[in-house]
């Protein structure tokens, strides 16, 4: 996400029943490795070692709480990890769409595309 929290960056669509951190691994790799460090804020989903690994090699700093049975709990900035609840009311904002909520599209390639409209809508 941007410092707009109306604004997303990226997105890849999943299955339902699939695990969130290879994508999320896989939205770091098409970002590419930044020229300076900048923070990403994840929830503990990703706060797995290699997620956690890929985000430094590529100039991210995780910004994620270690689970609270890690053996090595890492520090991490609260005070940045509290604004994660941006990324989470642009989801809310999201399924506000109908057609996005209700996912009319049987084909993903038209579901990304109202996805992207409601992007577009929710910026103006």
């Amino acid at each position: 996400m941007s410092a707009s929290d109306k604004t997303a960056v990226d997105f890849i669509l999943s299955e339902g029943q699939c695990h969130d951190a290879p994508h999320g691994r896989l939205l770091m790799d098409r970002a590419g490795k930044l020229k300076k460090h900048i923070p990403l804020v994840m929830d503990r989903a990703y706060e797995d070692d290699y997620t956690r690994y890929l985000a430094q090699t590529l100039h991210f700093i995780p910004t994620v709480p270690p689970k609270k049975n890690r053996k090595n709990p890492w520090d991490y900035d609260k005070e940045l990890y509290r604004k994660r609840n941006q990324i989470e009311r642009l989801f809310r904002r999201l399924i506000n769409y109908r057609r996005v909520f209700c996912r009319y599209e049987k084909l993903d390639v038209m579901f990304a595309g109202f996805v992207q409209l409601a992007l577009i809508f929710m910026t103006i």
